[in-house]
């Protein structure tokens, strides 16, 4: 029997895209012979994941979960809408979300925890999935929202179950905890979903953004002919138009269409600390299909 090194586990790894611990058994089955290892894979199944990696995978679900003083965001992505309703998909999801709470936004954090009740990190799990299931997933991104004292209300829009759907939202609110502030964290959640917001306040705005903005801005105010102290004018007016565009606190509050959303913060005695919204597949370019061609080729 070959000894089961760690560079052995490594190679099997590297052949077959199988995770770690089901690499380690599949050694242990065959005494340590690399080929057999993989036609021991391959039955169970496992080897098929590294196939399916090249595929584009923009589908999946959000999920969220709260605990206390702290919320986390977690996007698992696949390549067909169809893997949204797939319990076993979803139950993943759920996991990763309730395990993201410690990962600390960080993505690679949360591939290596440990899995409940399989022996498997989140990584190999993840992938025993894909070969279960056959589609070509990942965990894309992650992050967690913690207050000193208050809420982070989470909100899902069109949830598919609790806590799961296409687009995900934390909101931290500093306050006074208690139901009143739970229900405005909700609803500014939805506004969050809604409305888009790219900046918390006009502070954390991006200065290559706003530089970007003010020269397009200028621009479009020169060709209008006017003196440079009006145009200077005009450019500051729509600076202020664009905060009220990407900036959360200067947005219009969606539910009553009048006020700004600093003031019903404001109004509420409490101070919004931050935000996170997760679009499914946002910013994946996804791979244009000819159907038609797709079904010649199966047909083959």
């Amino acid at each position: 029997m070959a000894e089961i090194t760690a560079a052995l586990v490594k190679e099997l790894r590297e052949k077959t895209g199988a995770g770690m611990m089901d690499c380690k058994r599949a050694l242990a089955e065959t005494g340590g012979d690399l080929e057999a290892a993989i036609d021991w894979l391959r039955k169970k199944g496992l080897s098929a994941a590294a196939k399916k990696a090249g595929r584009t995978a923009a589908e999946g679900l959000v999920g969220v979960k709260a605990e206390g003083t702290r919320a986390a965001i977690v996007e698992v992505n696949a390549e067909t809408d169809f893997i949204a309703r797939n319990e076993t998909f979803q139950d993943f999801v759920a996991t990763c979300a309730g395990l993201a709470l410690d990962a600390g936004g960080d993505v690679e954090a949360l591939k290596g925890k440990a899995f409940p009740g399989g022996g498997r990190t989140v990584a190999e799990e993840l992938t025993h999935l894909i070969a279960t299931i056959g589609e070509n997933m990942a965990i894309r991104r992650t992050a967690m929202l913690s207050v000193p004292k208050g809420v982070v209300a989470t909100y899902v829009h069109s949830a598919l179950k609790p806590e799961l759907g296409r687009i995900g939202v934390l909101v931290a609110l500093v306050g006074e905890p208690g139901e009143a502030l739970a229900t405005l964290g909700r609803q500014i959640g939805m506004h969050v979903a809604a409305a888009r917001p790219e900046f918390l306040d006009i502070g954390s705005v991006d200065p290559a953004a706003l530089a970007r903005e003010k020269a397009v801005l200028s621009e479009q105010a020169r060709a209008s002919g006017k003196p440079e102290a009006i145009i200077e004018k005009m450019v500051e007016g729509r600076v202020r138009k664009y905060y009220e565009e990407v900036v959360l606190l200067e947005q219009v509050w969606v539910h009553d269409g009048e006020s700004r959303v600093k003031d019903v913060v404001k109004k509420a005695g409490a101070q919004l600390a931050g935000f996170v919204r997760f679009q499914l597949g946002e910013g994946i370019e996804k791979e244009a299909s000819d159907f038609a061609a797709e079904v010649a080729a199966a047909a083959r």
